[in-house]
């Protein structure tokens, strides 16, 4: 039981690291939230692939600067919320029946927008400076 755990975590984080990845270039995907959660998960299943990630030159920055609370900007937290409303609401209103899972769903969905507005937003200048210097 201990690898098919270690194995789903593994490949959550992959598939996290890549949709992270791609929110790199893609303006409409969230880098910032894709790579926390790839970071989550390799830190619970492979110390390689968690310091890959941390000490990749392209995005281990994104990980950095929320672990030192230095925050995340704005705008990923907006396209964040957008996605994750985006997503919800469509489910409880048309796939979901029971009010209570609908119910359940709605205060998770809830909980973690109070979390993402709660972080600190960086500022877009502190970014690009940091990617210049």
């Amino acid at each position: 039981m201990k690898n098919i755990k270690k194995f789903l975590l593994i490949v959550i984080g992959i598939v996290a690291m890549g949709l992270g990845m791609l929110g790199i270039i893609l303006p409409v995907l969230p880098t910032t939230p894709f790579l926390l959660l790839s970071a989550a998960c390799f830190i619970r299943s492979s110390e390689k692939l968690y310091n890959f990630l941390i000490t990749n030159k392209y995005f281990g920055h994104y990980i950095k600067d929320y672990r030192e609370g230095k925050g995340i900007p704005k705008k990923t937290k907006v396209i964040a919320l957008v996605m994750l409303w985006a997503t919800i609401l469509p489910c409880i209103v048309f796939f979901i029946d029971k009010l209570i899972i609908q119910l359940v769903i709605f205060a998770i969905a809830s909980t973690v927008t109070v979390y993402i507005i709660k972080i600190k937003n960086k500022e877009v200048k502190a970014i690009i400076n940091e990617e210049i210097g």
